[in-house]
């Protein structure tokens, strides 16, 4: 089973057990759950619509913060003594994907009559 999760502004392909390095996550928590975008289960079926998706959860823990490589940007025009140097180096945060639920808590009978529907969305 694997998931599509949005992190930072970038999508990430994650299966449980993956370490991945997603841009800085603000607060104090260990643990960090995303919504997933799309969900493929391990019998190859995929869900992607809104209405499935609504109660999945991708559960992460933290494992710490690394730094990125440096980016350095230098400005350079020939003859008019014009010269800048700057630099970037970007803060990430390392987490380990522990779970992928397709349900958080939902019982049996509801997710049935949830799934009745034509999935077109009519």
């Amino acid at each position: 089973m694997y998931a599509v999760i949005r992190a930072g502004g970038k999508q990430h392909k994650v299966a449980k057990g993956d370490v991945i390095q997603v841009e800085l996550q603000k607060g104090d928590s260990d643990s960090i759950e995303f919504t997933p975008l799309l969900v493929v289960d391990d019998k190859g079926k995929t869900r992607s619509s809104r209405k499935e998706l609504a109660d999945a959860r991708v559960l992460a823990k933290v494992l710490g913060e690394e730094k990125g490589t440096k980016v350095e940007v230098y400005k350079y025009r020939s003859k008019s003594g014009y010269r800048r140097h700057t630099g970037h180096r970007q803060r990430y945060s390392s987490i380990q994907i522990s779970d992928i639920k397709l349900t958080a808590g939902r019982s049996k009978k509801t997710s049935d009559a949830d799934t009745e529907g034509t999935g077109d969305g009519t």
